[in-house]
């Protein structure tokens, strides 16, 4: 008897010695190492995003007749009522499209711009020598209500009453907030508490709701409404934009009615790389989307799959390829409409090949140049959906800052975002404040085809996280031979000190977070290289993806950062 429990003992010091990869490979029969949970399969319809009860009015809208483009609306008003940490009507949106009948990608950017009354000298007069992260002034105008008017009339099927119905009920009625809403809800209040209109309209006595309680927002179910009856005109040109206009300039804003009045979200030619032989679609600035491509060129130059996913040798070519083009990001990003922006150099193979040149293999580099080409705390939720006919949506939507600017216009149940603090004061700077500008974005989504047909709708959220995400997806599933589930439960590598469109510039080499998954050798060699390595002090990201297989199947994936869901019929 002894000698068996010698034994045991053994293998259970053995097992506990083996590497993180090791040993979570030994849990999943399937051979896919790190994924906590099944794709989902289904061949009608699947919609994947961070929140059950938005998943399943997706699902219902389709089951209903509509197609993925209504259930993408739907989910994301749902998710403005139950995921307020995240997005919401006083936000931003951005979505790609592939439609089925011209078989066809297409670029929403529906971005607000700044107040036209507010100028950078205005900021440099008061005071200010960066843009406030809340209260009035970082607000920008809110395009997500216009932007899901745009998809609508170009795509959609269903009338947008019956797709606003599921948030209204929900509204009305109440749902259970879920646990990782509940976390940040609460680490929001003491925050935003003291702006105008938010503790009585988001908040129970002055607290946040709890894992579990029943939250009811009867303010935001009037103004879905108010906008299911009259239309994307109530927001921007009806009572609800007077409300808005009033409620800023009493509080010390700039935003005003002729502002709103004025707005309107732009389609755009979403821009891509091929990357061994995957087609990988972004949008391009004013949103950081084209980071991902920058990135991907630089590291498909190298063989990935022979170095394999848990080695310093990739985890340093990863990190090194994200800083280079961070320093174009941090210069060239912003809005085209005011600049003429070297988008195609950019993302270039020779402008690649170029910048790559600049990584040394040995040691992690401290600073970079941006290259000469002619001419960051957010979060967000990322949805995808797709339907029968064979029409996917990737969409994420935003209020920046989780809860936003903690300016919430008396009753109309949401928040006004603080985008506008992501420009910058710098005079002559791409991204420097200027009235009627849209500034630098950090939310993207992304799109691959293969062979000029849809492979997959994905996206990830997280500020500076997005790019860096997005390109680690790709390199999991093309490099590394991982499943649409586990590209995305992955461990990730999140580097963050890189320069900034707002000015700030990279220190020392920043710092290397590293998710746990990553063995000691690896880790203990990429500090003799000279990183500065962080154990991951939070979730990075929050992935939802729909790949469509050859055979018309929809594989869809969710990932335990979130409260995520994905479902299929």
């Amino acid at each position: 008897m002894l000698k068996h429990l010698k034994i045991a003992s053994l293998s259970l010091v053995l097992t506990c010695l083996a590497s993180p990869i090791d040993s979570l490979a030994a849990d999943r029969v399937t051979g896919e190492t790190f994924a906590l949970r099944s794709p989902v399969l289904a061949t009608q319809a699947m919609a994947a995003t961070s929140q059950p009860l938005a998943t399943q009015a997706a699902l219902d809208i389709m089951q209903k007749g509509g197609n993925a483009i209504d259930a993408a609306i739907a989910a994301n008003a749902v998710l403005g009522l139950v995921e307020p940490t995240g997005n919401g009507i006083g936000g931003d949106l951005y979505a790609i499209v592939w439609d089925a009948k011209s078989k066809d990608l297409y670029g929403l950017n529906a971005s607000g711009r700044s107040p036209k009354a507010l100028s950078r000298e205005w900021f440099i007069e008061n005071g200010h020598s960066k843009i406030p992260s809340h209260g009035p002034l970082p607000v920008s105008v809110p395009g997500a209500v216009d932007g899901w008017f745009m998809l609508h009339e170009r795509f959609g099927k269903l009338p947008m009453s019956d797709n606003l119905s599921p948030a209204i009920n929900y509204a009305e009625q109440g749902f259970p907030v879920s646990q990782l809403i509940a976390y940040y809800w609460n680490r929001s209040v003491p925050i935003l508490k003291k702006w105008p209109g938010f503790e009585s309209q988001f908040t129970i006595q002055g607290k946040a709701p709890a894992h579990g309680e029943i939250w009811k927002n009867p303010n935001l179910a009037n103004t879905l409404r108010a906008i299911s009856k009259n239309g994307r005109d109530e927001f921007y040109k009806g009572e609800t934009a007077k409300i808005i206009a009033q409620f800023m300039q009493d509080n010390g804003g700039f935003l005003s009615y002729d502002d709103l009045a004025t707005h309107s979200g732009k389609w755009v030619e979403p821009v891509s790389t091929n990357y061994r032989g995957y087609d990988v679609w972004e949008l391009p600035p004013n949103s950081q989307g084209i980071a991902a491509l920058q990135i991907l060129n630089i590291v498909e130059q190298f063989d990935v799959a022979k170095m394999g996913f848990d080695s310093a040798e990739y985890v340093h070519l990863f990190t090194e390829a994200k800083k280079i083009a961070f320093e174009d990001r941090a210069k060239y990003y912003a809005d085209s409409e005011f600049n003429k922006l070297p988008v195609e150099e950019l993302i270039s193979k020779k402008y690649a090949k170029k910048r790559a040149k600049l990584i040394d293999p040995n040691r992690a580099g401290k600073e970079f140049e941006p290259g000469s080409v002619k001419l960051e705390k957010g979060d967000t939720i990322y949805l995808t959906t797709a339907d029968s006919e064979g029409n996917m949506v990737s969409l994420i939507q935003s209020n920046f800052r989780g809860m936003g600017s903690g300016m919430a216009p008396p009753g109309l149940g949401f928040i006004l975002q603080d985008r506008g603090e992501l420009f910058t004061l710098e005079e002559g700077h791409f991204n420097v404040f200027e009235g009627g500008k849209r500034p630098f974005q950090t939310i993207i989504p992304a799109f691959i085809t293969k062979d000029k047909k849809p492979w997959m709708s994905f996206g990830l959220m997280g500020g500076a996280m997005q790019p860096q995400g997005h390109a680690q997806i790709v390199i999991n599933m093309v490099d590394f031979g991982m499943d649409v589930q586990a590209a995305g439960d992955a461990p990730r590598m999140h580097h963050t000190g890189s320069s900034q469109p707002t000015g700030e510039l990279m220190k020392d080499g920043g710092v290397l977070n590293l998710e746990t998954g990553f063995s000691y050798r690896t880790i203990r060699q990429l500090m003799r290289m000279g990183h500065k390595i962080q154990y991951a002090n939070g979730p990075y990201g929050g992935y939802q993806a729909i790949k469509r297989a050859d055979n018309g199947v929809y594989w869809g994936a969710t990932e335990s950062r979130k409260d995520g869901h994905a479902a299929g019929y």
